[in-house]
Formats: C-alpha cells, structure tokens, sequence
C-alpha cells in the first residue's frame, strides 16, 4: 500500500510483518498495479484487511509550493494555489493568511515567476 508520494519519481510504502525492516522508499517505475488474479493462482494466500492510517494529532499538512495566484471577488485578498508535501491529493485554494511560512513561499512564487533581464 501507498502511504506518500516523494515527488514524481518515488513511492514510500506501508510495510508489514518480516518487510518492516526494509527501507520503505521505492521508484515508481517497480511499483505496479494489485491484480485480482494473483489472488485466482494462489487462492490460499494471506490477504491482510486494508488499513489507511490517518494523520496524527501533531502533523499537519505542510506547504511545499505556491502555484498560482488570484484575487478574490471583492479584491481585498488573495489566494493561492499550494501543494502539500506527502499529498495524494489535488492541490488546494487557500487565502494568504492560512498559509503557514508564507513570506517564504510567496517570496520565492513571485521571485521564480519574474522574467529574468
């Protein structure tokens, strides 16, 4: 099972049992799709019940990029497109003020979006 995406490159895994010991970072390019026939081939196999874990009470979703930038309809704030570090998840709107470490993020949006002279 998935547990977070390290970029577009690699996978982090949930392992189980004797797998714990392994390092759970893997390529995406080995990792592939759950085939209901290998359960056909090998109908005596273990299959264990799929647990997601959730998020712990002290972790939050951090911000890792700011991608696009718009006003809101009255003009007076602004939102921003970020993506979460470790998200499955599409990337969300959020207003200035909820982004945590946002002069940060913002200084390097607007630096990265200037054309170089």
């Amino acid at each position: 099972m998935i547990k977070a995406l390290h970029g577009p490159n690699a996978v982090q895994l949930a392992l189980t049992g004797k797998l714990m010991n392994k390092h759970p970072a893997l390529p995406v390019s080995i990792i592939k799709p759950y085939s209901s026939s290998e359960m056909e081939l090998f109908p005596l196999r273990y299959k264990p019940p799929l647990e997601i874990p959730p998020l712990e009470a002290g972790e939050e979703k951090k911000i890792v990029k700011v991608l696009k930038e718009r006003r809101t309809r009255d003009k007076k704030e602004r939102e921003f497109v970020v993506r979460n570090r470790n998200s499955t998840q599409e990337d969300e709107w959020l207003l200035e003020k909820d982004i945590t470490n946002a002069d940060k993020l913002l200084r390097r949006f607007r630096h990265e979006r200037k054309p170089e002279k």
